[in-house]
């Protein structure tokens, strides 16, 4: 499978005592497809959670009502031209009074455990299993779980617990989950607030791509089951809460676009015609230079097969940070 030899170590060391999970993107806040060269997008609309602007990881074999797996052609388009236009505006910021580009970025984390009741069933997890995700999100935007090492840096600020069964499960573009959003959302834009729970559709997670202008839907929704430690099988080493922050960071899917055009807009990820799910071995799906990225942190894998992120990944989140969340 091409996987590094000591990835054993990575899933132990550090993360309490586990298995991680990484929920794959597939329907919700921020579908975030590959491009380039592309037109035009209002940049400052508001959107709502069921559109295009919001990416998913979904289960092997799980069937979803919709199956966002990549923009089209044309929302692509809207986002890259949108991130052009947001680095020329802070561009023209910085020329003036405005801050200096980030170079290395630590990210205040807010988690909010969406419970039904007090027991585990419903959604109680225990401290140990958040301070262990982000214990695996250090590792794997560091570089220490054998990919590029990037910007970011993870730090929890708090844990705020909160017993609703209006909102359980978390249903994807549900009023519900903008009541819950706009009810519990900290911080400012370079916040990142995470949502933990019981989630609808089969749906492993999903995470808004940012935006020049902030709102209350801003954020990353996870399967709670899907941490280190937890019991969601094959996606419980914490890596579909690395998969959705990608997406916060403004990442597609390897597979967005599929064969075509530019793919997901990192040259150094190659093509990929479709999501790959369970651990592949040799899968080229394109004609184009390359095996297909089933290690890569932002296709569909099992947690344990996928271990990184590329340099050119690691160049476009932090571009689109110093664009879209930089103070």
């Amino acid at each position: 499978m091409g996987l590094r030899p000591n990835l054993l170590t990575r899933r132990t060391a550090g993360v309490a005592s586990t298995s991680l999970a990484l929920l794959l993107s597939t329907a919700a806040v921020g579908l975030v497809p590959a491009a380039s060269a592309f037109s035009a997008a209002p940049a400052e609309v508001c959107v709502e959670p069921a559109d295009a602007y919001s990416d998913a990881r979904v289960k092997a074999g799980a069937h979803t009502k919709r199956e966002p797996n990549e923009l089209t052609a044309k929302e692509t388009r809207e986002r890259e031209a949108d991130l052009a236009a947001a680095l020329r505006e802070r561009a023209k910021f910085r020329a003036g009074a405005g801050a200096s580009a980030l170079a290395t970025v630590t990210v205040p984390v807010i988690v909010h455990v969406i419970q039904e009741d007090s027991t585990r069933a419903g959604g109680n997890i225990p401290d140990s299993l958040i301070n262990s995700q982000i214990n695996v999100l250090n590792q794997a935007y560091s570089g220490a779980t054998g990919g590029a090492a990037t910007a970011f840096s993870f730090q929890l600020q708090r844990i705020n617990r909160v017993t609703n069964p209006a909102w359980y499960p978390i249903v994807q573009g549900s009023s519900a989950e903008r009541s819950m959003k706009s009810s519990l959302r900290e911080g400012g834009k370079n916040t990142l607030n995470m949502y933990l729970g019981e989630l609808s559709d089969g749906l492993l997670g999903w995470a808004t791509f940012p935006k020049r202008r902030l709102d209350s839907m801003d954020g990353v929704v996870v399967l709670s089951e899907s941490l280190p430690g937890g019991t969601a099988t094959n996606y419980n080493q914490g890596d579909t809460g690395t998969h959705e922050v990608g997406h916060w960071l403004n990442l597609y899917h390897t597979f967005q676009g599929g064969c075509r055009d530019s793919g997901d807009g990192v040259s150094d990820t190659p093509a990929e015609a479709e999501p790959a799910y369970e651990c592949p071995t040799g899968r080229d799906t394109c004609t184009a230079t390359g095996l297909d990225p089933i290690t890569n942190f932002m296709d569909y894998t099992y947690d344990s097969c996928m271990y990184q992120f590329t340099a050119g990944q690691a160049d476009r989140m932090l571009t689109a940070w110093n664009a879209y969340r930089a103070a």
